[in-house]
């Protein structure tokens, strides 16, 4: 296709706050305008252990709270819970995402899988529930890191006990700051992210080490812990069946999983690596999310033993020194304020960049979906704006929970678990339509784990279900706000004409360009030529001058499509030009706009009347991309062509 001429579009006054909030916003092809009409981002590759860090902050970072709470929902049962958690992340999560990063190597992760399996607006709309969920999943993210890092703050014994009462005021700060990185522009984090991760792995490492050698040194420790468990649980069965059904509990530690698989095209592959295939980073991907299962894991199971060994229970009660902070109170308890201090230093820095990984995460999540579905507003497009609105959301979010590590939980839980489970699914679906039966079984049993701690986490803490239905209702609602006030767009990316197409409208601009719109339907000579005597009847037109197009409707709940259009000659007479889009006027508008550019003369379309309600007609065409064509084709027009002159003409008969 000819590279599309610009439209002339009428220039606005300068605005410095509008075009400071728009800086940066991908310019828009005015003549075939789509969500993201620019080349797709290439990405720096890193290798994958970088990359591992990049996403570590969110996921590491949870051992800043994950021993805390987990101590406070399973008491002394604490260190088996976490070991129901830990294998469910080795055997269930990880076999799970190591197969996301096989389905999907350019970062679309589990929702893309289900969106290929479910199309159409079912399709559509589940994707906007799962963005709900992951919205939930991330905002949290934000809010729950800020609070547990204001936590480490205000507990730290050299912070001015001034500093206390004043939580909501410090962790507003702390979003607000963020919010502010952001703005001003967010580029390579993953060299700050390495450094980070080393930093806290290594502080948590000395904790451990030292706190277990303290246990192996007072073995009576563990014979107390033990008696006591087994007066409370009875036999080790006991203890174990009582450890599954706390597990929706502690679901916190497996936050990482979609986060890696979101940042797979920063990861390295091999040379020969091309985007179809992929196999260097898809084998880079799977070392990171095995690498960064096996730390974490690692560091759950011994930290949740040192914390039940090591601290008293009721400071993890609300209020209590080690209350959202179990590991930080045992560096300043066991190894002094000063080491304590640089601990609490770390941790706060790398929780509170847990929170830039999530804001990232959604700053990529939330365009890759809604333009595509024409379901976000134009300043969606730009950075700025996006940062504006996650911000106030997360003060929202953080005022009604009160900046409580404790409170905010079970949201955060709810979100992270209603991915896995949805990623479960769509490798289960995956696997079985592929006809992998054994690997489909198994990723069965998994789905159904998942799906089972997902209810249980809903019924016991149903404030996930809440804050994520409130994201869902919100997406929704502006999505389809979006998508009634673009559906006026041309709503097509690219125009081909095969050589047949080409050659019919080469013919017609040797005189006056006459197409002529035709709805499918026997396409037998009957059709055709009623159609023809009846266009012939109302604006006396010639013969040889007329070339139809029909326009098959493919899927009405795409937004924007390319435009494949093919010549053919039917029954050895009539010339047709065929088109399969999303919607028929746009398609129509599209068309006509490109053959007017390939042959600089102003082409005429002829329709015919359709007959019902126009109301019903308009919400057919919002729905099904049919209904009323003539008028809808003409509007297009006139939003895609100011100038009338060059605007090409309809006809309606």
């Amino acid at each position: 296709m000819a590279t599309p001429t610009e439209t002339r579009v009428p220039q606005r006054a300068r605005a410095p706050i509008r075009d400071w909030l728009l800086h940066g916003q991908p310019p828009r092809n005015r003549r075939f305008p789509g969500a993201h009409a620019s080349p797709a981002a290439t990405h720096r590759r890193h290798p994958w252990w970088q990359v591992m860090c990049l996403t570590g902050v969110d996921y590491f970072s949870t051992l800043g709270y994950q021993p805390g709470i987990a101590a406070l929902a399973a008491g002394l049962l604490s260190p088996i819970a976490t070991l129901v958690l830990v294998a469910l992340t080795l055997f269930g999560a990880l076999p799970v995402y190591r197969r996301v990063a096989e389905e999907s190597p350019r970062g679309e992760g589990s929702i893309a899988m289900l969106e290929r399996l479910l199309p159409f607006w079912k399709g559509k709309l589940f994707v906007l529930a799962l963005l709900g969920f992951a919205a939930t999943s991330w905002i949290i993210t934000m809010t729950l890191s800020a609070a547990d890092a204001t936590a480490h703050i205000v507990e730290n014994p050299n912070v001015p006990s001034a500093m206390h009462g004043h939580e909501m005021a410090i962790t507003l700060g702390l979003l607000a700051l963020l919010g502010a990185v952001f703005l001003k522009g967010f580029t390579e984090a993953i060299g700050v992210a390495v450094g980070l991760v080393a930093a806290y792995l290594a502080l948590n490492l000395v904790v451990v080490v030292e706190s277990l050698w303290e246990v192996a040194t007072a073995p009576s420790l563990v014979i107390d812990w033990w008696a006591a468990l087994t007066a409370q649980h009875g036999s080790p069965v006991m203890m174990l069946g009582v450890a599954l059904l706390l597990f929706p509990k502690l679901a916190l530690g497996l936050s990482g999983f979609e986060t890696g698989v979101a940042v797979m095209p920063h990861v390295e592959g091999d040379p020969g690596d091309t985007e179809e295939r992929p196999l260097g980073r898809i084998r880079g991907t799977k070392k990171l999310l095995t690498t960064a299962a096996v730390i974490m894991s690692v560091f759950l199971i011994t930290s949740s033993l040192i914390t039940t060994l090591l601290i008293p229970q009721q400071a993890f009660e609300p209020g209590g020194p080690a209350n959202g902070r179990a590991l930080a109170y045992l560096a300043h308890t066991h190894l002094g304020d000063a080491f304590g201090t640089a601990y609490d230093a770390v941790t706060i820095a790398i929780l509170w960049f847990a929170g830039a990984s999530a804001m990232a995460g959604m700053l990529n999540l939330i365009p890759r979906y809604l333009p595509r579905y024409g379901m976000a507003p134009e300043w969606a497009r730009a950075v700025r704006p996006l940062v504006l609105v996650i911000t106030a959301v997360a003060f929202l979010v953080t005022w009604i929970f009160d900046a409580d590590v404790d409170a905010q939980g079970g949201a955060y839980a709810t979100g992270v678990l209603v991915l896995i489970t949805s990623a479960a699914i769509a490798v289960t679906l995956s696997a079985r339509h592929k006809g992998q039966r054994r690997l489909a079984s198994a990723f069965g049993v998994i789905a159904a784990i998942f799906i089972y701690t997902t209810i249980v986490n809903v019924v016991e803490r149903p404030d996930g279900v809440k804050i994520a239905a409130c994201f869902i209702a919100a997406i929704i609602l502006v999505s389809l706000i979006s998508r009634l006030s673009r559906s006026f767009e041309l709503r097509v990316s690219e125009v081909r004409l095969d050589t047949t197409a080409e050659l019919f409208v080469r013919d017609c601009a040797r005189r006056k360009i006459r197409l002529v719109a035709n709805k499918p339907d026997a396409r037998d000579p009957a059709e055709y030529r009623e159609k023809l005597w009846q266009v012939k009847a109302d604006h006396d037109l010639p013969d040889e001058d007329i070339v139809f197009v029909e326009v098959t409707v493919r899927d009405p709940s795409d937004f924007e499509t390319a435009l494949d259009v093919h010549g053919i000659v039917m029954h050895e007479r009539y010339r047709v030009l065929t088109v399969q889009s999303s919607t028929v006027p746009n398609a129509l508008a599209a068309l006509l706009l490109h053959v007017r550019d390939e042959t600089r003369k102003v082409p005429h379309i002829y329709f015919e009347w359709t007959e019902g309600n126009p109301l019903a007609n308009l919400l057919r065409f919002l729905l099904f991309g049919v209904g009323e064509v003539a008028p809808v084709t003409r509007e297009v027009l006139r939003e895609a062509e100011p100038d009338r002159a060059r605007r090409p003409r309809v006809h309606v008969g």
